[in-house]
């Protein structure tokens, strides 16, 4: 009687435990269109750091490049382009808010690359940068071979760390984990020069002229919007291609570009010159 009692128990626990893991299942391969829809707005990923893509202004607002992008996204998806929930990430960090589930897309200043569509999936590009080095004005490096033996400051996580490392192997590489931190410590003289996307060195340059950005482009960077992988982010997928499609079809996309693009990073430039 006592074993019969213990097989019974032994059968209720695991039919308990297969219930709990198709729970668990089900949650984590809910449609994430539906879930979005549902909850009445995208938990979008930003950065908060990389002027003009995404920064905090002297009013403590939120402003940029890709918020207001997102926010046309979510007008085309959702109706209403203020439901939008914006999350601070940085290049350490995107990957995995995604893959994490913390947020449903990243908007972050995120390069495609062979190497990340391993592990995300992106949509079609809408912005096109190229990575580019700064340094003092009275810096005697002119090229790229003149880092050779010099401390090159960098953003962990980046395409840029990734590419100077091997354009330049034998300089010295200092990485930060914000774009802040990383402009505070070649004022500080940290390091000889910084490298990152030009656009993003635009946006420091118009806060300090003290700097300026070398003439050439070692790489193309073109900018996607990040996803998590996998059949339940798929329709949601679709649905943010499709807006982006509208976005530059309708001339939204060209008149951002001139709002943060064109005639930001021309002020930036004059300060410089």
């Amino acid at each position: 009687m006592i074993l019969l009692r213990k097989i019974l128990l032994t059968f209720v626990c695991i039919f308990v435990a297969l219930g709990l893991v198709g729970c668990i299942k089900k949650k984590n391969t809910q449609d994430l269109l539906r879930t979005v829809q549902e909850r009445g707005k995208i938990v979008a990923g930003v950065k908060y750091d990389a002027k003009p893509f995404g920064f905090i202004d002297k009013d403590q607002n939120l402003k940029g490049f890709d918020v207001e992008l997102i926010k046309e996204v979510a007008k085309r998806v959702l109706g209403n382009e203020n439901a939008v929930e914006f999350q601070q990430v940085t290049s350490s960090n995107r990957i995995f808010s995604l893959t994490s589930g913390t947020v449903d897309l990243v908007a972050a200043t995120m390069s495609v690359t062979p190497r990340r569509r391993d592990i995300i999936d992106f949509s079609r590009p809408y912005y096109i940068a190229g990575q580019a080095i700064m340094v003092p004005k009275n810096s005697s490096i002119k090229t790229l071979k003149d880092l050779s033996g010099k401390c090159v400051i960098v953003v962990l996580g980046s395409t840029s760390e990734i590419n100077i490392k091997q354009l330049v192997p034998d300089a010295k590489i200092l990485g930060f984990r914000t774009y802040t931190d990383a402009f505070f410590a070649l004022k500080s003289g940290r390091g000889d020069a910084l490298t990152t996307d030009d656009t993003i060195i635009y946006g420091f340059l118009s806060e300090d002229p003290d700097f300026k950005v070398l003439k050439d482009r070692l790489t193309r960077e073109p900018y996607g919007i990040g996803f998590r992988k996998g059949m339940a982010t798929q329709a949601f997928q679709d649905s943010v291609d499709s807006a982006l499609e509208q976005i530059m079809q309708d001339g939204t996309l060209r008149r951002l570009q001139r709002k943060w693009m064109v005639t930001y990073l021309s002020q930036s430039k004059e300060k410089t010159n």
